[in-house]
């Protein structure tokens, strides 16, 4: 399974699973039809499958026009956003599997920024392989979603269990925040050294107009504050000893950032 990344509307990211020897693809996320229609035909590759993280327009907008084009195509998302996710055939609750060529994803429940979201975690299936995690707006390189649906306790829950994962596993997140999010980072965890080497690279690549998606996980676990609740610098930086309490006001900070 090759992912592809491809650019769409004013800073999302979609991705593209492509599986080469079927020449088959499925599509995470698809923001708008154009980038993958565009991508498909020069793969001369057919669209099997959708699948979406939740149901905001910016992750669902292409899904209408790519079920014209393919009507074939199968449409998942989570049970708990039916109705609310165009063509939606197939209905994710936690711990569900889904397929696409060799790999085999498991669904993760990680509502917060909506009650509904959740994320694709595909597993290596050979030594040379590494998990591929698509969690849409939940965990982004250097932050975390907003609050639009859920609770701090929710989020924490959910980003536990993402944080759970192997330190190799490559995080495709929907947007380009990443340099906003570390810049935010540094004002609450700026003696952070793992954080202040990151903050360099990633100015630049953005500098050369390259993409900071894929993250890793390792990476995530070191220099991310919204997986670092309990560290005492950043306890310290919002007045709290409470996990809960210090995601939920570096959250508020970051609303605010």
């Amino acid at each position: 399974m090759q992912v592809i990344r491809l650019d769409a509307l004013s800073d999302n990211y979609i991705f593209l699973l492509c599986d080469r020897q079927q020449n088959i693809a499925a599509v995470v996320d698809p923001a708008e039809a154009k980038p993958v229609l565009t991508k498909l035909h020069e793969l001369q590759a057919e669209l099997v499958a959708i699948f979406n993280t939740h149901h905001h327009l910016d992750h669902i907008g292409g899904n209408k026009e790519l079920i014209q084009r393919f009507p074939q195509v199968t449409v998942y998302g989570g049970i708990e956003d039916r109705g609310r996710i165009p063509g939606q055939q197939v209905f994710l609750q936690p711990g569900d599997r889904v397929q696409f060529a060799d790999r085999i994803g498991k669904v993760i429940f990680v509502p917060g920024h909506t009650r509904a979201h959740i994320a694709y975690y595909f597993s290596p299936q050979h030594p040379e392989e590494t998990g591929e995690l698509f969690c849409g707006d939940t965990l982004f390189a250097g932050g975390c979603g907003r609050l639009f649906e859920g609770t701090p306790t929710q989020m924490v829950n959910s980003l536990s269990q993402l944080r759970s994962l192997p330190d190799s596993t490559r995080v495709w997140c929907a947007h380009e925040y990443t340099l906003k999010n570390l810049q935010f980072a540094l004002t609450v965890d700026g003696e952070n050294p793992d954080l202040q080497t990151r903050y360099e690279q990633v100015k630049a690549f953005r500098s050369r107009g390259e993409a900071t998606v894929p993250s890793l996980l390792g990476v995530e676990k070191l220099t991310n504050p919204f997986l670092r609740w309990e560290q005492p610098a950043l306890q310290s930086a919002v007045n709290s000893h409470d996990p809960i309490q210090t995601f939920a006001r570096l959250r508020g900070m970051k609303d605010r950032f």
